[in-house]
């Protein structure tokens, strides 16, 4: 079975592995995210950080957006969380992320949790 962007996937979380062997756990969420726009500058990862990205409902575009910390390589959601241990309702927002948007795969990454970056991919199911 092949992975979906495994070597896109391996780049990001590469450098999110560089960010917590740097920065450790402890910080809130926007350090990380300000770390991480370094890192992924460094590693010439290309992304957008809190990019709008639309909505909708039943055909009708919503005035709410969706502002995902970083989309990737313009196909792959990056959701990063700074809490002790990932739970459902934080797997729940990114299925619904990637769904809502489209995205084939999201990647939620935990800098909080000690000793060691906790993280999951989540793969929209295709109908």
């Amino acid at each position: 079975m092949d992975v979906l962007y495994k070597d896109e996937s391996y780049q990001i979380m590469g450098a999110c592995f560089e960010v917590y062997k740097e920065k450790g756990c402890g910080f809130v969420e926007p350090v990380y995210q300000e770390c991480l726009e370094i890192e992924l500058g460094l590693q010439q990862i290309p992304f957008t950080a809190q990019l709008d990205l639309e909505l909708g409902y039943k055909g009708r575009q919503l005035k709410q957006v969706y502002k995902p910390d970083f989309v990737c390589f313009d196909k792959i959601i990056l959701e990063i969380k700074a809490v002790s241990k990932l739970t459902d309702d934080h797997r729940a927002q990114i299925h619904n992320y990637v769904k809502a948007t489209g995205y084939k795969l999201g990647l939620l990454v935990n800098f909080g949790h000690f000793p060691k970056v906790e993280w999951e991919r989540i793969v929209r199911e295709q109908k």
